[in-house]
């Protein structure tokens, strides 16, 4: 019996399916692509559609009902509440997980923070990128953007943007072509990315004990450790992956150091600690009580 894994059908989605499957064995699996209301509803912003797990639900209501056994969703768009019936029962080793900056050549500044040119205009629907973007540089202009990674590379293409800004781990996986771009990964101490960002999270039924035994060996420890802690920092000011809200973790000497910060969407006001802790969930509980008693709920 092959193992059915549930996807979205973005080329991303689909790279990471297929790289899971060959994980677990390409002769052992079958990739069922699933439509999401994210995937479907492409000209409103995301602060405009009702709810959480936009690019989740479906997949998962797909996973209830047994239409598949396994979701490969990036973990950064599922939300942190858990569905009774469901879990995420593997890790696997996390990608780069900063985000980068793509300039248009004629754009560039490298003697600014974003290297890009003072009042340039980048795209993004993400308000975590749109707050941290007006920090480091209040001339930028940020329009929103969405879309999957070719179709935000043909929009910058076509001089609707001067800069995207895509994940790191997106343009590491699929390898588009970007020569005629310069590109800037934004460094963690100017730039936080989403929680979880760049890592997988494989999610099965609860009681599948067959499935959870093959993908339970995908696990990466220190992945799991360092994304749980961020989600758990972001669990507490609503779970969702679209507050203005970034968070980091590193995991060394068994202890895991947890930097988060909440930005006002004009980039005027942050609130950035750090913490370090031996548990994943006391250094993200942690964390987001100094920052809430810093103010950070004014914030959002």
């Amino acid at each position: 019996m092959k193992i059915k894994i549930g996807t979205r059908i973005s080329k991303l989605a689909l790279w990471q399916a297929e790289y899971v499957a060959h994980l677990i064995g390409k002769d052992k699996t079958e990739i069922i692509i699933i439509k999401t209301k994210g995937d479907q509803i492409q000209n409103v912003s995301f602060e405009k559609m009702e709810g959480k797990g936009f690019f989740t639900k479906e997949i998962e209501n797909a996973l209830l009902e047994k239409q598949v056994d396994l979701a490969v969703h990036s973990l950064k768009d599922l939300p942190t509440e858990s569905i009774p019936g469901l879990k995420v029962a593997a890790i696997p080793v996390r990608e780069n997980a900063s985000d980068m900056l793509l300039i248009r050549p004629e754009a560039v500044d490298a003697e600014r923070k974003l290297k890009v040119k003072q009042g340039a205009v980048i795209g993004t629907s993400s308000f975590r990128r749109l707050a941290q973007l007006k920090l480091a540089d209040e001339s930028v202009r940020v329009e929103p953007l969405r879309g999957n990674v070719n179709t935000r590379l043909r929009k910058i293409r076509e001089k609707e943007y001067e800069a995207i800004v895509l994940a790191s781990a997106g343009i590491i996986r699929l390898n588009p072509e970007i020569s005629d771009l310069n590109t800037f990964e934004l460094p963690f101490d100017l730039f936080l990315p989403a929680p979880a960002q760049g890592a997988l999270g494989l999610q099965t039924r609860a009681d599948d004990q067959v499935t959870i035994n093959v993908v339970s060996k995908l696990n990466h420890n220190e992945t799991e450790l360092a994304v749980t802690a961020e989600r758990e920092f972001l669990h507490h000011f609503g779970g969702g992956c679209h507050v203005p809200l970034g968070a980091h973790a590193t995991v060394s000497n068994r202890q895991i150091h947890l930097t988060g910060i909440v930005v006002s969407i004009d980039g005027l006001k942050q609130i950035r600690e750090s913490v370090s802790a031996s548990d994943p969930e006391t250094a993200g509980k942690e964390l987001a009580r100094i920052l809430k008693e810093k103010g950070a709920d004014s914030l959002l």
